[in-house]
């Protein structure tokens, strides 16, 4: 595999992971545009490569989160509860509401992660061959764009994480199991519904991707398995590492911006450039033959 291939596939999967884009869109557009454009004859790395970059983004989300893990699971079986949520609202300390809720967070989280791994265990088959279309990729691009602007113009951006409900994780969490149709966007669709719910921008990502992260660690381990009894392929050893690495880097510092850019912006220019995206896929899979 070559390595100019791992790296940019790396950053392509780190940038559209966590940002409401669609990885899967990306990811399956991005070496068949390359091969097109006669830039270099790149083939679909296939499933190994790909547990590299999941294993990348999982790593890049448990290590920004992991003190929000540990005070999630300290919190859950008991221990102290401290506010871990908005860095913007740490001056006012947890009500007893808010602290019972904090306390509840990790089973809100399994129970809002339980849809989409029943629909990633029963559509398997599906998510790799059918829904990777190009008009199915192509209209998911822009209809949840269009939800977005909904959520945008409907959502009153007043809760924060501290005052999730268990109605609030499993809304989130239904919407989530869409997710398994590329051109969907994990983040882009739970966020989304975090905004419906009047969860702030911020409490929506910060949500979104703690949500994802079970889902992120499970896919990867399956792959993972399916690797394992195969073995890596003659050659693939190096941009294996190097997509695992390139995804992480970019994936941390991709949570860390986004976050921050939402304390103060709105969700707009991704909102745009989905439906131009959409667009793109839709042209390219009628006039290009690109197929997914």
């Amino acid at each position: 595999m070559p390595i100019l291939e791992a790296i940019i596939l790396g950053i392509v999967q780190g940038l559209t992971e966590f940002l409401p884009v669609s990885s899967t869109a990306h990811l399956a557009l991005t070496p068949w545009l390359v091969t097109r454009l006669g830039l270099a004859n790149w083939s679909d790395p296939g499933l190994t490569f790909d547990v590299a970059l999941h294993a990348g983004t999982l790593f890049a989300i448990l290590l920004y989160f992991w003190r929000t893990w540990i005070q999630i699971l300290r919190a859950a079986f008991g221990g102290k509860v401290v506010r871990f949520s908005e860095t913007s609202d740490n001056v006012r300390d947890l009500t007893p509401e808010e602290e019972r809720r904090e306390r509840k967070l990790l089973w809100y989280m399994i129970a809002g992660t339980i849809p989409a791994a029943i629909a990633g265990a029963l559509l398997q088959k599906h998510i790799e061959t059918t829904f990777r279309a190009p008009k199915l990729v192509a209209s998911m691009l822009i209809l949840v764009a269009i939800i977005m602007w909904l959520a945008e113009r409907m959502g009153r951006f007043e809760k924060p994480l501290p005052q999730i409900t268990l109605g609030d994780a499993m809304t989130v969490g239904v919407l989530q199991a869409f997710a398994v149709i590329p051109g969907v966007s994990r983040s882009g669709i739970t966020i989304t519904g975090g905004l419906f719910r009047n969860f702030t921008r911020e409490a929506a990502a910060r949500f979104s991707f703690l949500l994802s992260t079970p889902i992120i660690a499970g896919a990867a381990l399956l792959k993972l398995h399916h690797v394992m009894k195969e073995g890596l392929p003659p050659g693939m050893a190096t941009g294996f590492a190097v997509g695992m690495v390139v995804s992480a880097v970019v994936g941390y510092l991709t949570i860390a911006w986004f976050i921050r850019y939402l304390q103060t912006k709105t969700l707009t220019v991704f909102i745009v450039y989905r439906i131009l995206f959409g667009i793109l896929v839709l042209l390219l899979g009628y006039f290009g033959h690109f197929s997914g």
